[in-house]
């Protein structure tokens, strides 16, 4: 176990307070501890903030297009030991752990391409002899919020294009997982981030929060994590100018039409539902098969679930971890429970998982219901675990209608070979994110992500979309003089 330090104004400090932060996979033993920092200590982090993007601003893109660019590097060449991290305070596969690390990588990169482009647009001007351009300028201090299902990636793809932007930002890390996020921070302050551009803040949130939150000094607050607390957040920036961004719930759908390639069709949504044991934003939960393939696809599908192989992230045979902790672990076992009671039928799975090496760990049996009906909770509420809910449907068109029949609108799929009803679903599914022929989850970094409807707020992340929250729009007119006359 090791004791971690946080930056702020460019120094790694500590307290005289520590959290423990726990191993998913054996929840017995801490496997780090971090600084429980005070409310005084958020208001010091702001501070520097607010004097660092005086100079940050002014800095030259090509500068910090530069660190952004040797903090990919040296993540790259750290891969080992922050991917073990990851999974040691996530559980999730060494395998998604390395991906994971390379990914937050490539968003330093993409946008430390992006710091190098133009900023603005020449416009016509219907006066004479006058020239009107607009050009970008970031926002100021902003504080990133990111959840413990993606400790490293969520992390780089808030900050990496508010830095690059020239934005300062007081990063909170979930105190579940905050050693992911501060290895991103230790990678861009030895590429040379000068002092107090980032600020990473460890601690309770019920003892922080009015300090993160209430500082008048915060221009934006981008988020990822539940529509309840995403909801606290959006009471307390109500009379406030406070941009916010908000990547939020979502109970994501895989359509299956009967003309589909069941067995491929049958692995996606697998690997879609079931990677790091479901707790990603873009995780398939409601599976909708048109009824014609319901009984061969769920065999199908039943099939692939029962051959993952529960275990630690450690070990190269893992391919369904732990959930993050036991507060995760009994939310899930109580939404299974709670469908069961309203009728669902386990058809596998539907168990805490205590088998063996397991019984310390934060496990649940991979989970597939039918007999679920639109007044099912578990088809409506986000559960964020191993568990896929069935139904069968008539039809195209009643299976877009299930798709559309929810507060969320994240990600949605569709297997078929009927390019026709391809191009139908994607322009009639009402989410943010939508596949054809492929999982729910894996979009790069330069795609734009965010969900409709409940999923999120306007502001997308992810591509060029992303600085549309970090930055603001000046237009500019310059009359150049009366034109002169007679010269030859």
């Amino acid at each position: 176990m090791h004791h971690a330090a946080t930056l702020i104004g460019g120094e790694w400090v500590t307290t005289g307070e520590w959290i423990d932060v726990h191993d998913p996979a054996d929840v017995r033993t801490p496997v780090a501890r971090i600084p429980s920092l005070a409310p005084e200590d958020i208001t010091r982090a702001y501070d520097h903030a607010e004097r660092a993007f005086a100079e940050w601003k002014r800095t030259s893109p090509f500068e910090r297009a530069r660190i952004l660019t040797d903090a990919a590097r040296l993540i790259r060449e750290r891969v080992e030991d922050i991917a073990a991290d990851v999974t040691a305070e996530n559980g999730k596969t060494l395998a998604e752990a390395r991906g994971e690390t390379v990914k937050a990588a490539d968003f330093l990169d993409y946008y430390a391409t992006l710091a190098r482009q133009g900023y603005g647009t020449l416009l016509h001007d219907a006066r004479l002899n006058h020239r009107t351009h607009t050009q970008r300028e970031p926002i100021g201090v902003i504080l990133v919020i990111s959840p413990w299902n993606d400790p490293l990636i969520t992390p780089a793809r808030k900050l990496a294009p508010l830095l690059a932007a020239g934005n300062t930002a007081v990063f909170k890390p979930a105190t579940e997982t905050p050693v992911s996020g501060l290895h991103f921070a230790r990678a861009l302050h030895d590429a040379g981030l000068p002092a107090g551009v980032l600020n990473v803040v460890t601690g309770r949130t019920a003892l922080v929060e009015d300090a993160l939150l209430g500082d008048a000094r915060i221009a934006g607050i981008t988020f990822t994590g539940s529509n309840a607390v995403g909801a606290r957040i959006r009471r307390r920036l109500a009379d406030r100018n406070v941009r916010f961004q908000g990547e939020l719930g979502g109970k994501n759908a895989s359509v299956v039409l009967a003309d589909a390639d069941l067995p491929a069709a049958a692995k996606a949504v697998v690997a879609a539902s079931f990677g790091q044991a479901g707790q990603r934003c873009t995780a398939t939960s409601r599976v909708i098969v048109e009824r014609s393939v319901y009984e061969e696809f769920t065999r199908l599908l039943v099939a692939e679930v029962e051959a993952l192989k529960a275990g630690p992230g450690t070990d190269p045979a893992t391919t369904l971890c732990p959930l993050s902790s036991p507060k995760q672990r009994d939310n899930v076992l109580a939404d299974i429970g709670k469908a069961i009671e309203q009728g669902a039928r386990a058809l596998t799975g539907g168990h805490a998982d205590t088998e063996g090496d397991r019984t310390h760990g934060c496990y649940v049996q991979p989970t597939v219901l039918a007999d679920v009906t639109p007044q099912t909770a578990i088809w409506r509420e986000e559960v964020f675990g191993p568990v896929l809910a069935l139904r069968a449907v008539d039809g195209f068109t009643a299976a877009v209608d299930a798709v559309n029949d929810s507060d969320f609108g994240l990600a949605a799929a569709v297997f078929t070979r009927d390019l026709a009803a391809a191009h139908r679903f994607a322009d009639e599914a009402e989410c943010g994110q939508v596949a054809v022929n492929t999982t729910t989850t894996g979009w790069d970094v330069h795609h734009p992500f965010g969900g409709f409807r409940d999923s999120g707020t306007a502001y997308k992340e992810q591509g060029d979309e992303v600085l549309r929250f970090s930055t603001r729009v000046k237009t500019v007119a310059i009359h150049l003089g009366a034109p002169e006359e007679g010269r030859e």
